[in-house]
């Protein structure tokens, strides 16, 4: 057999080099391990397999959070259980909008690294998007061999029609083989208390040959959080507390009478009494007032 040529030698070491080259932009990225000491929160990315620091919280401080007392208390021993190492449960906060359930987490995390400063790693706090549920395995997989103890959040998490992602959120919760990572908690919010509209459960009973099986293994979803925590619409005095509790803490120069007057007018208007809605009308207020809710 003849020898090859020097450039038929040349011409295949390049071709072998530009098929390497491509196998190279094919493969995955290589996965970094996650850097939590980076920041107190993250926000998960699926795409990137990463997560995103989180420079600034929006959160209100925890005593500013009124009409909410049995459920702060119960979130924030079952948090601080966990901070510490000791044994805590996945949280479901239901009920009605604009009560404060996601402010909650967010506020009770920063209480709990406040007060548990020194004596622990600090607890982080991780977003995961509804629409990502179907990631939450990956996301814990990731989270799994860090030193740190993490707080997965989910905000308004719910499930409509013939989405079937809540099953991956089943076999996340139960953890599958290896269990949930101990240094891993689910917290949630959802204005359904099984996380589910009463018409897809209804639907499921009248079409499933076994209808008591068909709505069980949706409602079940909902056992796998050991706490569940109700959110019930404010009283009018619980209204007013969480406004003069806002225009104290940010010292906005008003008569008691006329903040009263306004707030409650500011209610009516819009037809409910919530956290949410005090909150709207204190940025009202501090924008006539020309003052920024800072502090």
């Amino acid at each position: 057999m003849a020898e090859m040529t020097a450039p038929s030698r040349d011409l295949k070491l390049d071709t072998l080099l530009r098929i390497a080259a491509a196998l190279e932009r094919l493969a995955p990225p290589e996965r970094r391990p996650a850097d939590l000491a980076a920041a107190d929160a993250f926000v998960w990315q699926p795409a990137a397999h990463e997560l995103s620091p989180v420079p600034r919280v929006n959160r209100v401080e925890l005593s500013l959070l009124r009409g909410v007392d049995r459920v702060r208390d119960t979130l924030a021993e079952n948090t601080e259980r966990f901070a510490r190492g000791l044994p805590a449960n996945n949280v479901l906060l239901w009920g009605a909008r604009g009560m404060g359930k996601s402010s909650l987490v967010k506020s009770v995390h920063a209480d709990t690294n406040r007060r548990l400063s020194g004596a622990a790693l600090p607890l982080k706090l991780i977003e995961i998007h509804r629409e990502d549920i179907e990631s939450l395995p990956a996301l814990m997989g990731l989270l799994r061999p860090d030193r740190h103890r993490a707080i997965v959040f989910c905000d308004d998490l719910s499930f409509d029609g013939q989405d079937t992602s809540y099953k991956s959120l089943k076999a996340a919760l139960d953890g599958g083989v290896e269990g949930r990572p101990d240094n891993v908690v689910f917290y949630a919010t959802s204005n359904r208390r099984h996380l589910l509209p009463r018409d897809m459960m209804e639907n499921e009973r009248s079409t499933a040959i076994n209808p008591g099986e068909a709505v069980e293994e949706k409602v079940s979803l909902s056992d796998r959080f050991g706490l569940w925590l109700g959110f019930h619409k404010c009283s009018q005095d619980e209204y007013l507390a969480m406004i003069e509790g806002y225009v104290g803490h940010f010292g906005l120069e008003i008569a008691p009478d006329a903040w009263r007057r306004e707030a409650l007018e500011w209610a009516t208007t819009r037809g409910s009494r919530s956290g949410r809605t005090a909150w709207q009308y204190i940025q009202d207020l501090a924008g006539r007032l020309g003052k920024r809710l800072e502090g």
